[in-house]
């Protein structure tokens, strides 16, 4: 039991970037979908309450500006949307802008956490 319990620990500390590279692990060695494997983990917890139909499931994040540090900023979104130098440079320059679209909670607060790290403002709707 306190073995799981150190495992999940684990799972919730991941970065965005570990949650990404695990996603392509499941998917390439495993041929698990990491949607799927969301809902599938969501689904249970979710039939507790009444008021879980009522959460916002997706999110989206939005870039409203560069910050100061529009290099870093530019260099970060670049390797968090798997885009190339130019594409992710449009974006920052398009501001405000989506950078990820119906993500998860906790893979959006992530998002935000590492752009406003790197200077960005970042909005979740």
């Amino acid at each position: 039991m306190a073995e799981l319990k150190d495992f999940a620990e684990q799972l919730v500390n991941l970065t965005v970037k570990e949650v990404n590279e695990l996603a392509t692990i499941l998917k390439d060695e495993y041929g698990i979908e990491p949607a799927a494997a969301a809902v599938a983990v969501a689904g249970p917890a979710a039939g507790g309450g009444d008021d879980s139909a009522d959460e916002q499931t997706e999110f989206d994040v939005i870039l409203t500006a560069a910050g100061a540090s529009k290099l870093a900023v530019v260099k970060l979104v670049k390797e968090l949307t798997g885009l190339g130098l130019k594409d992710a440079k449009g974006i920052v320059d398009s501001a405000p802008a989506p950078i990820k679209e119906g993500v998860t909670k906790d893979e959006a607060e992530g998002l935000k956490k590492s752009l406003e790290e790197a200077g960005a403002e970042v909005e979740l709707k």
